[in-house]
């Protein structure tokens, strides 16, 4: 079937909540994916860094199936043999005292936030239903109801009202901002080290360093979210590494799935994911025994494979490349390890689509700026061939 008509059936039956570009894909493998038709693109996303590994990793795909082979779920009112290992391999990478599995990305922030909310009333002793959790400006965590209710971008909140309340907006980057926010039933600070959806947004050098010693001043918690950031993508394990600090709760997901199957989960320490008692929160499928084998292997991949000094390396080789384009189409273009925002002075969709048409697939976000994301597998002749299509379209 030609993609002209699986999009029309899409258009037709689908709900219109994404603007995909019109590209069919059928085939991934490593760095490249395939549509329906045989065309053979670059895909520079990463499904968002879903794919930090790559498409279809070979070592993930055997793991995956071995495990499917043999038991896939059985609820958390059982106990299954590969859930602990994941436990025991996450502590010892990251030194975390504990892990709460889920699922998607949006289901790990509000484990996140109920775990704040309910510190806040069990050891730090706010006044029931009175907890505050400080988030950031341009802030992307998800798409449920209570996280676009801090949302500050009209396209997240608008028409989704009423909003849980508890939550203050401060600047993001701005530490005297954020201090001035702190109140008496403040119980966290909920940021993204790094922006992801807003476009790559790095803050000021000391930032995240000042919001933990904001957090140590007033006892209240720190909450990372690594969702797009973590797992390699930054060119560090996690983000929050570029600036020495240890967060109270780390929230992962994306490329711990490796692309095979949804997986996330919140990072703590046993004063913070102590709080919950059996029967107070939980999932059926999170934690299931399919995923956690799958969650062990993607981190495989990770380590074995040297993907985080990878995307370092190679992140600042196409970062000094993009920079050598001379164009006055280009504002700005900054990036840490290969996670790049190429912002435009222009409306970025229509480069997007040239980039597509040339066999590279980005994506655009809030209208000028190109994301840019490969799979950490990526080699320099990859970037190599997407720093000179981006040139030669900007120069077009």
């Amino acid at each position: 079937m030609k993609q002209k008509k699986y999009i029309k059936i899409e258009e037709k039956l689908g709900a219109h909540n994404y603007h995909p570009l019109d590209v069919v894909i059928k085939k991934g493998k490593g760095c490249w994916v395939w549509d329906v038709e045989g065309n053979k693109y670059l895909d520079c996303l990463a499904a968002y860094s879903a794919v930090n590994q790559g498409h279809c990793h070979p070592k993930i795909y055997k793991a995956f199936i071995k495990q499917a082979k043999k038991l896939t779920l059985t609820s958390r009112a059982f106990r299954n043999d590969k859930l602990p290992l994941l436990y025991e391999k996450l502590h010892k990478l990251t030194g975390y005292d504990k892990f709460l599995p889920m699922n998607s990305g949006a289901e790990a922030v509000e484990t996140a936030i109920k775990t704040a909310r309910k510190w806040g009333y069990k050891v730090k002793g706010i006044e029931p239903n009175k907890a505050e959790i400080i988030v950031a400006s341009g802030n992307f965590h998800g798409r449920t109801t209570t996280i676009i209710s801090f949302s500050d971008d009209p396209s997240s909140y608008e028409n989704y009202g009423p909003y849980t309340p508890g939550f203050q907006i401060a600047k993001y980057g701005n530490l005297e901002d954020f201090k001035f926010k702190v109140n008496n039933n403040t119980v966290a600070i909920l940021v993204e080290p790094i922006q992801g959806e807003g476009g790559v947004i790095i803050p000021p050098k000391g930032f995240l360093k000042g919001l933990e010693v904001i957090c140590k001043e007033n006892n209240i918690l720190l909450i990372v979210d690594e969702i797009q950031s973590g797992l390699g993508r930054s060119g560090k394990l996690f983000a929050y590494e570029y600036e020495d600090v240890k967060p109270d709760m780390v929230i992962i997901g994306k490329a711990l799935g490796g692309g095979f199957y949804p997986v996330s989960g919140v990072l703590g320490t046993n004063e913070t994911l102590g709080v919950f008692e059996p029967g107070t929160h939980g999932s059926t499928f999170g934690g299931n025994p399919l995923a956690a084998a799958v969650a062990m292997a993607a981190l495989d991949v990770i380590i074995d494979e040297n993907l985080v000094e990878r995307s370092f390396e190679l992140g600042e080789y196409l970062l000094k490349k993009l920079k050598k384009i001379k164009s006055d189409k280009i504002k700005e273009i900054r990036g840490k390890g290969l996670w790049i925002g190429l912002e435009l002075n222009e409306p970025a969709r229509p480069y997007v689509i040239k980039l597509k048409e040339k066999g590279i697939l980005v994506k655009d976000t809030h209208e000028t700026i190109i994301r840019i994301a490969p799979p950490l597998t990526a080699k320099k002749k990859h970037l190599n061939m997407l720093a000179k299509k981006i040139k030669d379209v900007l120069m077009d």
